[in-house]
């Protein structure tokens, strides 16, 4: 079968499974008894109401009764008494009874009619995935990658019924991690140069972003200040200084709204909402109390040995697959280790740094092997680091110390060695010119 054949098959797969899902979404309730539920959306009441002044979640501000009545439609049995409202936190330095979650969601929920909010929201993010899933299939040139690239978008599309259903927080987050993973990859599977270097702007302010939506997504962050932080001490040079920089700044930007949120709410920008009495604060607990709930959902267990086994495949190739690799091994091992040590495990905790793990190891895989096929024009995959003598040999059927004979435009048909061929640039795809 033809590769464009397999890849218009594979998107009108996607495309099914898309408009099946807003199908079912179409029949979603906004009242389904969940707590959390009633609080994002309050959320986005405040900001409906009061503008920016909806960061100001004190229970004391439903003067409309809009939370009483939202109580009442689940049924909550003090639904009349504010001050016992689910997923509201008492707090000790400005003695006020707030939301507990970050802004993000009831902002996002807010840009919607009330009343007609949710189905929205996961229709546009559901959209925004399957958009990123039909990237994947026209980036890949062979038919194995075309079949991986259209069952893992699929895949991400499907889940954003089950389990992303399980909380509003998911819908956009999943978004993120799409995004993200391309980023990390255009960042981080070619050469590196100043244009490359620049996407690590966007891709800390989009990790930032996510803790606006839900504070463990604090973690995500965690494997790319680890390979930055060993990057500097490994070469000691301005420029990994100033990556780092730049990712910090634009995360502290990103997460700003949170910030400002626990300023008003809590008294302090890194004061949590979800105060010192909640139940859903728990220490770690270092003898894995998780382990057996996550071993018993398959989803995540399938996804977590998928990331595992791609880091590994990865790790056994050039540079440019490695440094993706090592920022997911590094996110891994920081977020595993957090969930499984943690005492309450859900369907769809470690699901935000599987996704953003596994976007990322397929964009680096299908960018690389995009750019070989785009520079020596035949339909041979190359593995290693773009752009070196090796690869280039591999790719053009060649031994490393071969030689290449220009064309007859060029002059004389004298051998020339590889390394020569390093002064040479063509464009690549929507990429950085290979060296």
């Amino acid at each position: 079968m033809a590769p464009n054949t397999l890849k218009a098959g594979c998107a009108f797969l996607c495309l099914a499974l898309l408009a099946s899902n807003l199908w079912s979404m179409l029949r979603w309730s906004e009242a389904r008894g969940v707590y959390d539920d009633v609080c994002y959306l309050r959320q986005a009441h405040l900001f409906q109401r009061f503008g920016l002044g909806g960061f100001d979640t004190d229970a004391s501000r439903d003067d409309d009764g809009y939370l009483k009545s939202k109580l009442k439609e689940i049924g909550y049995p003090t639904w009349s008494d504010v001050g016992t409202a689910p997923c509201h936190a008492p707090m000790k330095l400005t003695g006020r009874s707030v939301i507990q979650y970050p802004p993000g969601i009831g902002f996002v929920l807010a840009l919607f009619p009330q009343g007609h909010q949710v189905v929205p929201m996961y229709m546009l993010a559901t959209i925004a995935v399957f958009g990123f899933a039909l990237l994947a299939i026209f980036l890949a040139r062979k038919a194995a990658s075309i079949l991986v690239a259209a069952a893992f978008g699929c895949l991400a599309v499907y889940m954003m019924i089950n389990p992303a259903k399980a909380s509003y927080s998911m819908a956009p987050t999943m978004v993120v991690c799409a995004l993200a993973g391309f980023l990390t990859a255009q960042w981080l599977a070619g050469p590196q140069n100043s244009a490359r270097i620049g996407l690590i702007v966007p891709l800390g302010f989009l990790l930032g972003l996510s803790v606006d939506f839900r504070v463990a997504n604090l973690l995500l962050a965690s494997g790319y200040f680890l390979f930055l932080l060993v990057s500097l001490f490994a070469s000691r040079k301005p420029l990994q200084v100033l990556q780092g920089t730049l990712f910090t700044m634009a995360l502290i930007v990103g997460m700003a709204p949170t910030l400002v949120s626990n300023t008003i709410n809590a008294g302090s920008p890194f004061a949590s909402t979800y105060g010192d009495t909640n139940p859903d604060v728990r220490p770690l607990n270092l003898s894995f109390p998780a382990i057996s709930d996550y071993l018993a959902d398959g989803l995540q267990v399938m996804l977590f040995a998928v990331a595992i086994a791609s880091t590994i495949y990865l790790l056994r190739r050039g540079k440019g697959f490695k440094r993706v690799a090592l920022v997911t091994t590094a996110n891994l091992v920081v977020n595993y280790a957090f969930f499984l040590t943690y005492s309450v495990a859900t369907p769809y905790y470690t699901i935000p740094i599987a996704m953003l793990s596994l976007w990322s190891l397929l964009f680096a895989f299908l960018m690389q092997e995009m750019s070989v096929d785009t520079e020596d024009g035949t339909d041979g995959i190359a593995f290693g680091e773009v752009g070196t003598d090796e690869v280039r040999a591999q790719s053009l059927g060649q031994s490393h110390e071969g030689a290449i004979r220009p064309s007859a435009a060029e002059g004389p048909a004298e051998p020339m060695p590889l390394r020569h061929l390093s002064g040479r640039q063509r464009p690549s795809f929507g990429f950085q010119s290979i060296p």
